[in-house]
């Protein structure tokens, strides 16, 4: 099934395929509550699908989700067939496998459930599928021409946004790289964020999750692409980090604590949605595909060391969401309270359990000047408030060690 392709945004200007500053986008419609996931099946048919992919995680808790969905959707008459393949870092060679079912099973519809994995590997088969061709076809920025089929991104981690974003990382498993592909084309039509889904979350990937949403949230408030809009959106999801992350964590079950950090992780999604990130998930991409180490922990690790770097151009801004967090002193320097604020990201990062070095998650010393050339390569770091060189950015992997 092929549609004309939509607009999934609040505000849109594109000129010579390039996303300019003023543009925002969001899916057409968001789903914010506990119970939210059983509307997956009305929002389907709204948009017409009738034979749905759901894309989920390999093995547990995946199959439960798939099978949650594929139940919703049943009470609307909408058959569907399970894809329970996706791993952390999803492949190239995951997204085909994913088409080549899409197109065999003869579906019209797609439905992501889990966390960022699940989320970009279904824009990617939904890429693949409508336009053709291969995945690394797509990278870049606004590379496809025909929108996705009718998609639904139900989430059930609080951090990535990617259930709102119109960007996918993707493997490449020929250049052992990551791909990220950027167009408003794989904005998903509705997400849903269900709470009750995060309640059974383990401490550790409570802890990754609420962390990379604050890098999201940091990123963008100091990014280079920064408007009015996102910075209020980023402010406000690092408050909710900061105050309801250490209860998630140290308690699963604390629904308040659950639903907030539902909201940070939104809100720093709509943020970096629009403003683009920084040289901190440039750095993480190379670590990721080399090592296959979860994202969040990688960003959280990386973040005070590559903002403490940004802040000699930024300090205002620290100072700000210093002031934001209730943690400097109004009477202090812009610099001195800069520096409060990256100590205390260190200190939440301590707290929620993440590790405190690259080195004991198996990095490599003689790793880090290759890790850096790839990095510096990272489109997704052009935004980074501070320009770095490659021996830049090898001295702060070097730091994070």
């Amino acid at each position: 099934m092929r549609r004309k392709s939509r607009l999934s945004v609040v505000l849109y200007f594109e000129k010579g395929g390039t996303t300019m500053p003023g543009s925002y986008y969001l899916p057409a419609v968001n789903l914010i509550d506990f119970g939210a996931v059983a509307k997956v099946g009305s929002w389907i048919r709204t948009l017409g699908g009738s034979r749905v992919l759901i894309a989920a995680a390999a093995a547990h808790p995946g199959e439960e989700h798939a099978a949650l969905a594929a139940e919703h959707l049943s009470r609307e008459g909408i058959a569907s067939v399970p894809f329970v393949k996706v791993l952390p870092n999803p492949t190239d060679v995951l997204v085909e496998e994913g088409a080549a079912l899409y197109r065999a099973e003869r579906c019209d519809a797609l439905v992501a459930i889990g966390g960022g994995s699940a989320m970009d590997c279904t824009k990617a088969i939904g890429a693949v599928v409508t336009n053709g061709g291969s995945i690394r076809d797509y990278e870049g920025t606004n590379r496809l021409r025909i929108a996705l089929p009718p998609f639904v991104a139900i989430n059930t981690t609080a951090g990535t946004g990617s259930e709102i974003t119109r960007f996918a990382v993707i493997t490449d498993t020929e250049r052992h790289v990551k791909m990220t592909l950027a167009d408003w084309r794989l904005t998903p039509d509705v997400s849903i964020n269900d709470p009750e889904l995060m309640l059974s979350m383990p401490p550790g990937l409570t802890a990754a999750t609420g962390m990379d949403a604050l890098s999201h949230a940091v990123e963008s408030l100091v990014s280079l692409n920064a408007s009015p809009l996102t910075e209020a959106l980023s402010l406000k999801a690092a408050r909710l980090v900061f105050d309801f992350l250490p209860r998630a964590v140290r308690d699963g079950n604390d629904r308040e604590a659950r639903e907030m950090m539902t909201h940070a992780a939104f809100l720093a999604g709509a943020a970096f949605n629009n403003s683009g990130l920084g040289l901190v998930h440039a750095m993480s991409h190379p670590l990721g595909a080399k090592y296959n180490l979860p994202h969040g922990v990688l960003n959280a690790l990386l973040l005070p060391h590559v903002e403490r770097y940004n802040a000699v151009t930024c300090f205002e801004k620290f100072s700000l969401l210093g002031e934001h967090l209730g943690i400097v002193r109004s009477w202090h320097s812009s610099g001195e309270n800069a520096e409060t604020t990256l100590q205390a990201m260190g200190r939440l990062a301590e707290d929620v359990g993440i590790p405190a070095s690259l080195a004991r998650l198996g990095v490599k010393s003689e790793d880090l000047g290759e890790l850096a050339r790839q990095a510096d390569q990272e489109e997704i770091g052009r935004t980074n408030p501070r320009k770095a060189s490659v021996e830049t950015i090898r001295e702060l992997y070097r730091a994070a060690m």
